[in-house]
């Protein structure tokens, strides 16, 4: 049984513009318009509002929004935790990515589990430069590397347990580069890390379904009790699915993306999954959140 689960926070993101929450808050909200829960044939687990989006860094953690990054996670983790318990598939709708901290939480509090990371970008360590004045980071823009226990402590230890999941328990999917990201991103360190990849060249040789495969038989491989999957919409196409903060110039296309999802979902290993980053306010015919909606239900059915 599959139970929708809405976690409508938008404290990973910086503000779009002065003063302008990021609209992600309103995902769940339009998933659920086009009637994914029906469609789904889901129970309805409710909701877990996030606290009141702060403008500024936490100077203790470092990130926008720390205080209440580490207070939704512990929320967010107990709910999806329920729904674990009653034996039920969890699709929890974001968000951003910083949502990822709950399902990873809740799980590592069961046991070891893995994680699928479908994602255009690798989320996983800012480059940071000595000679310039610090910036807040973003649990959006550094989940992963969150998730895999790099962080502060608030964010990444709680319970005491560090980290939710082991980097050599991912399987990551789809990222491509842009010349700003050699900017942002510490590169290096995530093609140093533990993290089975498949990005967006493996997927251009050898195809979509290939990737997925891969990453299922290295999930299914691992010592683990079973795995999370996370949906980040801007591993779609840009042309398909502008509505996101950072449109992915070479990503899948809708198509390549359902048999990726329904590979993954399929594993008995799977456990639940979110969607995350899709912005409604940058869609305001909302074709790009039906086609969205209809990948994730075709998907699962």
């Amino acid at each position: 049984m599959i139970a929708v689960l809405d976690a409508p926070s938008n404290l990973g993101l910086r503000p779009p513009r002065e003063g302008h929450e990021p609209g992600v808050r309103r995902l769940a909200h339009a998933l659920r318009g086009h009637g994914i829960v029906g469609r789904l044939r889901a129970e309805d687990a409710g909701r877990v509002d996030p606290p009141p989006y702060v403008f500024g860094t936490d100077q203790e953690t470092g990130y926008l929004n720390g205080p209440g990054l580490a207070d939704y996670t512990e929320r967010l983790a107990a709910c999806v935790g329920e729904v674990l318990d009653r034996g039920e598939f969890p699709v929890v709708l974001g968000g951003d990515c910083g949502i990822l901290l709950g399902p990873m939480l809740a799980l590592r509090r069961r046991g070891v589990y893995g994680l699928a990371h479908l994602d255009g970008h690798d989320d996983y360590s800012p480059r940071r430069d000595p000679s310039a004045p610090p910036k807040g980071l973003t649990a959006g823009g550094m989940a992963l590397g969150l998730a895999t226990g790099h962080g502060p402590a608030a964010l990444t230890d709680v319970g005491g347990l560090r980290p939710y999941v082991e980097e050599e328990h991912v399987a990551h999917i789809g990222v491509q580069r842009e010349p700003e990201d050699f900017e942002l991103f510490d590169m290096d360190a995530f093609e140093a890390s533990r993290v089975r990849r498949f990005p967006i060249e493996y997927i251009r040789e050898h195809g979509a379904d290939s990737a997925a495969e891969g990453a299922r038989a290295h999930l299914e491989a691992a010592p683990i009790e079973g795995y999370w999957i996370h949906l980040d919409a801007d591993i779609l196409d840009k042309s398909l699915m502008p509505a996101v903060d950072s449109p992915n110039p070479d990503g899948l296309s809708f198509e390549e993306l359902t048999s990726v999802l329904r590979t993954l979902a399929a594993s008995p290993r799977a456990v639940g999954l979110h969607v995350a980053i899709y912005d409604p306010e940058r869609d305001p015919d909302g074709m790009a959140g039906a086609a969205l909606t209809d990948t994730v239900v075709a998907a699962l059915s």
